[in-house]
């Protein structure tokens, strides 16, 4: 009997003093990399920032002075004045173009398995049909897994939102922001109701500040007899941040604030970029600069255009 009961008070005692790791709704727009950022180890995140996800992957074999000449290359395009300087905003319009890209080639990709009938939209019943099958909706869920039925709510009701002229049809700008709601602003009230399905248990349509703190960590938390540090932080945090108007209770625009906290990847990682490479301290790159940081920019691995560039014959 004495087992049992040390193990759990160890349990308790581990549970309750232990901070969540994440925030499963918090969310960021579509990043610039799956990789970690972190610099210690290396610079594949802002390889991939730099050049594209998955072109960044072909530059692996190439030797450092080509890749070094390519980035040379880079650079003449990324300085859209020709004043053989680079600046912040010219980095940043790059960064936003190879994003912009990747979001392309994504939604390209899975437009060509949809589009059954090659009309140029993809109908609901088309993706229906190929993401669930005729009768997928009635399968049983699977221990710990989101049911396909709801899937199927979430998912109608983003291609709704997606839809503009309300015809159950998406053509290829609509069916990128379905797949990308994180980047398009009418997408995001998507993200919202997603997330009060899931938080909201009393459905009242409102956060509070309970629901807030099972989210994070789950409802026996609420049952520790002495209420854990990191609780009394996220209940601050709740009041002070994100209950903007003092109701004890967040409403959708709230939520929204709450899981897409105002962010600017893009700016973020150019000035990251500028600051490294920026030798002198004058505020823009030269090309030289750009070269001799080329680890930063690229390592071993090619550029914003992949493949295309290892057989085009400007390079």
């Amino acid at each position: 009997m004495i087992r049992p009961l040390v193990m759990c008070l160890i349990f308790c005692l581990v549970y309750g003093n232990s901070k969540p790791t994440k925030k499963n709704h918090v969310l960021r727009k579509e990043p610039l990399s799956d990789l970690d950022h972190d610099d210690s180890d290396n610079h594949n995140f802002h390889h991939d920032a730099f050049l594209g996800q998955e072109e960044a992957k072909t530059f692996d074999d190439l030797p450092p002075e080509e890749s070094k000449r390519r980035l040379g290359l880079i650079v003449d395009k990324i300085d859209a004045n020709n004043d053989q300087f680079v600046t912040l905003e010219e980095m940043e319009d790059w960064i936003s173009n190879v994003h912009k890209k990747s979001m392309h080639e994504n939604t390209e990709l899975q437009w060509n398995d949809l589009d059954k009938n090659n009309d140029s939209l993809i109908s609901w019943d088309e993706y229906k049909e190929s993401t669930y099958g005729k009768n997928s909706a009635d399968t049983p869920q699977k221990d710990g897994e989101e049911g396909y039925k709801v899937r199927m709510v979430k998912d109608e009701r983003r291609f709704r939102t997606a839809d503009r002229n309300g015809d159950m049809a998406v053509d290829k700008e609509e069916f990128m922001a379905f797949l990308h709601p994180e980047d398009f602003e009418h997408m995001t009230i998507t993200l919202v109701m997603d997330t009060l399905d899931e938080v909201d248990k009393n459905g009242d349509g409102f956060v509070d500040v309970d629901e807030y703190i099972d989210d994070l960590s789950g409802p026996n938390t609420r049952q520790l007899e002495e209420e854990p540090e990191w609780v009394k932080t996220e209940q601050k945090h709740f009041a002070k941040l994100y209950d903007k108007n003092k109701d004890g209770k967040l409403d959708q625009d709230e939520v929204r604030s709450w899981i897409m906290p105002d962010n600017n990847a893009v700016n973020a990682e150019g000035k990251h970029l500028m600051e490294e490479a920026d030798s002198n301290k004058d505020g823009k790159l030269t090309k030289q600069e750009i070269l001799e940081h080329h680890k930063l920019f690229a390592g071993s691995q090619v550029t914003e255009y992949g493949d295309a560039l290892l057989h085009h014959d400007e390079f």
